[in-house]
């Protein structure tokens, strides 16, 4: 379970508690995000809001195979975030990517090391490990890009 526990730490410090290279994570990056800047164009980038979504829709995937679930997600929906009209409808977005990432963590925790090189759902996928990274991987990448949005918008706002 050594490999489990690693897994778990790995994704809840980028998302939820870590403080990484850049001595941050989304939870902590996001923790200050306006509704308005999180769904605020910057020229053609996608929104801090959508990224959110992203990130959570295929966490949310995969959390749902680990539960005992199919796999229910395609990339061609993992854009389609509904609409944030509100502060609220923006904590609850966070919320949910929270919630869903310390589940996953847990269901990570739990997985005996033997199965990390089984089939994940389908031989295209690969095996577990590589799913599991691919999803931390994945939080990186976009949470890299929320935070240059993030800076770019700031920057507006001081400049007038």
């Amino acid at each position: 379970m050594k490999h489990s526990k690693r897994l778990a730490t790995r994704l809840r410090d980028v998302v939820l508690s870590g403080f990484w290279v850049a001595g941050t994570n989304c939870k902590k990056l996001l923790s200050n995000v306006t509704w308005k800047q999180a769904t605020q164009n910057v020229k053609s980038l996608n929104t801090i809001a959508l990224l959110t979504f992203h990130i959570n829709y295929y966490i949310a995937g995969v959390l749902n195979v680990f539960e005992g679930g199919n796999l229910e997600i395609r990339d061609a929906y993992s854009f389609d975030a509904p609409q944030i009209l509100s502060e609220r409808d923006w904590v609850n977005l966070c919320n949910d990517l929270w919630t869903n990432t310390e589940r996953l963590a847990n269901c990570i925790e739990q997985t005996p090391d033997e199965q990390w090189h089984k089939t994940f759902v389908d031989e295209k996928y690969g095996n577990y490990q590589r799913n599991i990274e691919g999803i931390i991987e994945h939080c990186y990448y976009h949470f890299g890009q929320i935070s240059l949005i993030k800076k770019m918008i700031i920057q507006t706002e001081t400049d007038g």
